[in-house]
């Protein structure tokens, strides 16, 4: 007899840098789902890294994607449909399970959005949460005390600021700026080390403190590739308790999908 449980979920957030995969199984932990096992690859990922991945054949599989990024969007759905998967929702603000509060959410990246409907089963009612989310560009959003995205503030990411220096310079190097470095500088690589990576977290303590609502205690969740040291960093400030979760984009596509929005919240 044919089983009537809905397939089980890869859900896929395509940034512009790399691309996210994680599995879920039905039905969802509450209050956030967590993947069973993920992976994350550049744009150039191969056939092989998707079959060692999946462990089965795609179209075993139903699939969600949240993406920023049309080219690697198309070349995920053309692999898609050469493999014979037939269910694949790519989200937009019209699926989410949220309230927008802005004048054009069309406009708004899609990656903002669901880690707001991830966020909305974390935090307390009436309490606001603040969203970090460490990518290619740095986020520092803003989901309100009656759970609405409310907006929030976009900038460079460490590698992005680095590359720009390099190209808008003559003289500038292109460097890779790993572990915290040491404030003072004292030679030009490491002086733009510095000031890559301290303005980074000056850019995000200032971006909280301005974004928060007066008088409020809100949740802080911070994500993003290398977000587990930022937050870490974070958290030395006496006021702030963030919470690392590697997952939250993932699990907020989870959340997004049709089988667990219909007749949800919009």
């Amino acid at each position: 007899m044919a089983s009537n449980s809905p397939l089980p979920l890869v859900a896929v957030d395509i940034g512009n840098t790399r691309i996210k995969f994680g599995i879920f199984a039905h039905p969802f932990a509450q209050p956030l789902p967590e993947p069973k096992c993920d992976l994350a690859v550049g744009h150039d990922w191969t056939d092989r890294d998707l079959e060692l991945f999946l462990g089965r054949e795609a179209a075993d599989y139903s699939w969600a994607i949240a993406s920023v990024n049309r080219p690697a969007t198309a070349r995920l759905v053309e692999w898609l449909t050469a493999h014979g998967v037939l269910d694949v929702q790519p989200l937009t603000y019209t699926d989410l399970p949220l309230t927008i509060n802005l004048a054009r959410a069309d406009l708004v990246g899609i990656d903002r959005l669901v880690d707001a409907v991830a966020a909305n089963r974390l935090r307390a009612a009436g309490q606001p949460a603040l969203i970090v989310d460490f990518g290619s560009a740095i986020k520092v959003d803003l989901v309100n005390e009656q759970g609405a995205f409310a907006g929030g503030a976009i900038l460079a990411g460490i590698a992005m600021a680095a590359r720009a220096l390099h190209e808008f310079t003559d003289l500038l190097p292109l460097i890779e700026v790993n572990a915290p470095p040491a404030a003072l500088g004292t030679s030009t690589l490491t002086a733009m080390s510095s000031g890559i990576y301290w303005g980074a977290i000056g850019a995000v303590r200032e971006l909280i403190a301005r974004i928060a609502p007066e008088k409020s205690r809100p949740l802080v969740l911070v994500t993003g590739g290398g977000a587990r040291e930022f937050a870490t960093i974070l958290a030395e400030q006496p006021d702030l308790s963030p919470r690392y979760l590697p997952h939250l984009t993932l699990a907020g596509i989870a959340l997004s999908t049709r089988a667990t929005t219909a007749g949800g919240p919009r």
